[in-house]
């Protein structure tokens, strides 16, 4: 197998080629996108646009006006863009990609002084083949100089129990409503830069891969938080001012898909190392409906005689997201949960998928089906966990937990 040194050798040259144009002028732009990335916009340009036969498309796919064009060249704002990927999808150049992280994560991953975590999100399975189990993900990563693989749907759990607590303690009336998800960060920029009139029916919890991170990082101080998922939108969440605590890189499946094939490891090969934590709440997150779902269920649950039921309704995609968020505000609709996703089909249809996302959700559903237990409320290592980070009162964990909660009226989106 490839060392980690050579690979980050190798990857330096192949970038330094490219960063030479036909005429021999060397361009610093792609280095310095490799070796800075966290500088520059979760999307970012390259190439020569001039000759773009739909010049101006990508600024106006944007939703967020995160897209100029200064002095001929295209300018992608990292403040303003979300991550959500129109834009590449509209590029029929392929001039617009991905800001990879993978250069410092090697970086840090030569470090054998790092405690270096990869935290998986819940729309992992099947993405690496159907042969590689969560436990033969998990020893691939350790092969390659991680610590340990810790399953964002864990942590999924947690939030479902967050959300659910929070509806039975506010939906009390007939009018009432709640929107999530917390773990769509295109959604939530959606709200809080466009709709911010209804950021207060956005309950206070940070996202399952936030929550990952700075649990991590609670039991282990020194720890480096890898972050590996289907989003680019993931990149600038990990960024943002309140929660730039969290996660130190984000990976996408491709990065890793690559990195394991730079490197040779193949994980369906791998032993097994099984560690089950989630429950079937926690794994559906990664479809569009998984959210609303399992927090319908864990309400009932909690309380099966309450009067006021979860009545959700879901979107997915940027433009159905929208027209849900109009829809409400023109009181178009009775429900009182609201679910947005950015990606059509949720999560498994992210743009750095590997699978189609219709054959995602059917694993996602499997692997659901097939956790030990249905809700949070039965999960016991929900509790264990929460108790090792000081919870014991209920009310406390809804209201009054600075590691799961965040301001989403503050203007740091």
């Amino acid at each position: 197998m490839k060392t980690l040194q050579e690979l980050y050798r190798e990857i330096l040259k192949q970038e330094q080629k490219k960063g030479r144009d036909l005429s021999g002028e060397y361009d610093a732009h792609p280095i310095d996108c490799l070796l800075h990335p966290k500088d520059y916009a979760p999307v970012i340009h390259t190439g020569d646009c001039s000759s773009c036969e739909e010049d101006g498309a990508c600024r106006d796919g944007c939703i967020f006006d995160a897209i100029e064009k200064i002095q001929g060249k295209i300018y992608i704002d990292p403040q303003k863009c979300s991550g959500c990927g129109a834009c590449v999808d509209i590029c029929k150049m392929g001039h617009l990609m991905e800001n990879k992280e993978i250069y410092p994560v090697l970086d840090v991953l030569c470090d054998r002084d790092k405690e270096v975590y990869a935290l998986i999100a819940p729309a992992f399975v099947g993405q690496f083949g159907k042969e590689v189990t969560v436990g033969r993900l998990r020893s691939a990563f350790k092969r390659i100089g991680f610590q340990g693989m810790v399953e964002v749907a864990a942590f999924a759990d947690i939030l479902t129990l967050k959300e659910a607590l929070e509806f039975d303690h506010h939906v009390l009336k007939e009018g009432d409503f709640q929107l999530t998800s917390c773990c769509c960060p295109v959604w939530i920029s959606m709200i809080r830069n466009i709709y911010q009139d209804l950021v207060g029916h956005v309950p206070g919890a940070v996202s399952p891969m936030i929550a990952a991170g700075r649990v991590v990082k609670k039991l282990h101080p020194d720890a480096v938080t890898v972050f590996i998922g289907p989003c680019m939108a993931k990149k600038k969440e990990a960024r943002e001012k309140d929660i730039g605590d969290a996660i130190d890189y984000v990976l996408t499946f491709q990065e890793i898909l690559d990195f394991f094939e730079a490197v040779n490891l193949k994980p369906k090969k791998m032993q097994e190392d099984i560690r089950e934590h989630s429950s079937r709440a926690g794994r559906i997150y990664a479809r569009t409906s998984g959210v609303s779902e399992a927090v319908r269920l864990t309400v009932e649950q909690m309380h099966p005689d309450k009067k006021v039921k979860v009545e959700a309704e879901q979107a997915d995609g940027v433009l159905a997201c929208k027209e849900l968020i109009e829809k409400i505000k023109k009181g178009e609709t009775k429900a009182n949960f609201f679910e947005g996703m950015a990606c059509s089909g949720g999560c498994v249809g992210g743009p750095k998928v590997l699978n189609d996302k219709k054959a995602g959700k059917s694993l996602v559903d499997q692997y659901g089906d097939e956790a030990k237990y249905k809700t949070p409320l039965e999960n016991p290592y929900v509790k264990e966990l929460l108790e090792k980070l000081g919870f014991t009162d209920i009310m406390d964990f809804v209201e009054n937990s600075d590691l799961l909660t965040r301001n989403f009226s503050a203007q740091n989106a």
